[in-house]
């Protein structure tokens, strides 16, 4: 089956566009989903995780929380590190079950470090989804309320714009309107169908 790859830095925009195709009656298997699922309290991921950063990684009910989380792995490479070799292993596993589960007639696999960990060797093409880094800062900071340097940090550890669009074979360009993007992703969806 097809499978085409989302990916776009931070606060580009990939939930709108894979939201769309949703509504076209494709399936979607988000990274950040499946992230979050094998994190859920009481797994053994979560408690990995409790035992390695302490207990104040976890929230008063038991979540991880994951903004702090996130203010350590982005100011501590070994920390990332460490994190990574614990969940890569279990989102690849638990993604390519959800993959195989797909039944349309192509199928979505949306991941923000699809290009950086070389997930795009399983997906027959890789889709970007575009916005210049000023709106990135923008759209990240109004929606995760995080500090200007803590995005920085994150689109930092992400592939720059111009490495994600040298690799891109379809481009949406979300910087303008949503009927915009809504066009783009309806056109794709139609050279997807006829591939």
């Amino acid at each position: 089956m097809l499978t085409i790859g989302i990916t776009g830095g931070i606060g580009s925009g990939k939930s709108t566009v894979t939201d769309f195709f949703a509504q076209l009656g494709i399936a979607i298997v988000d990274a950040d989903i499946v992230a979050r699922n094998i994190v859920a309290p009481g797994t053994a991921c979560l408690e990995k995780i409790a035992l390695h950063f302490g207990p104040h990684i976890l929230d008063h009910n038991g979540h991880l929380n994951r903004r702090k989380l996130r203010d350590i792995i982005f100011t501590q490479p070994s920390e990332r590190a460490w994190l990574e070799q614990l969940t890569h292993p279990l989102i690849q596993e638990a993604t390519q079950h959800a993959l195989s589960l797909t039944t349309s007639p192509y199928r979505i696999y949306t991941a923000p470090l699809l290009l950086e960990v070389g997930q795009n060797t399983r997906v027959d093409r890789v889709l970007i989804v575009d916005v210049p880094e000023a709106l990135q800062l923008a759209r990240a900071g109004a929606r995760d309320g995080a500090t200007s340097e803590s995005i920085r940090a994150i689109m930092n550890s992400q592939w720059s714009r111009e490495q994600r669009l040298a690799k891109a074979d379809d481009i949406i360009d979300n910087s303008r309107d949503i009927t915009h993007t809504k066009t783009q992703v309806e056109t794709l969806h139609q050279q997807y169908l006829k591939l």
